[in-house]
């Protein structure tokens, strides 16, 4: 699609892509850690796609979301597919704590407060094992290329 940027750029670093899907680190403000899963054809819907497609990009949320939580040990992990500005099925996997910006309403609500940059520089020290942790953990679940 044209104006899709899913379409027409990776979405972020890439991590790790199959035939069918990729998975990227965000460069979100103040959220070291958010990641996507997009699919690569552009699909609006989850139930646009197959049985097996649908499947697929599950058990890859699911493996980020395990690398997150063993690497960066979130308060909590938020999942979504929103799709309103972007209509490309894409997942955001996003790692959330108690002292971000928005808890505990969603990263895209109103800030609550601002975070201290202490505990900001510690999340984004850990990047380069969640980096190593997300391409061991979708390998270990499905083979595939790293990025």
């Amino acid at each position: 699609m044209k104006n899709c940027p899913f379409c027409q750029t990776d979405g972020g670093e890439l991590l790790w892509r199959d035939a069918s899907l990729r998975v990227v680190l965000a460069d979100e403000a103040g959220y070291p850690g958010f990641c996507r899963v997009i699919w690569h054809a552009h699909v609006a819907e989850m139930s646009d796609l197959g049985a097996a497609g649908q499947q697929h990009v599950m058990q890859a949320v699911f493996a980020l979301e395990r690398a997150q939580r063993r690497i960066l040990a979130p308060d909590k992990v938020n999942l979504a597919s929103l799709g309103n500005q972007v209509p490309h099925v894409h997942w955001h996997v996003i790692p959330r704590y108690r002292d971000d910006a928005h808890f505990p309403g969603s990263v895209w609500s109103t800030p609550q407060r601002q975070i201290a940059p202490s505990a900001l520089s510690a999340r984004q020290s850990l990047l380069p094992a969640l980096r190593e942790a997300v391409v061991a953990e979708l390998q270990n679940t499905f083979g595939g290329t790293p990025a």
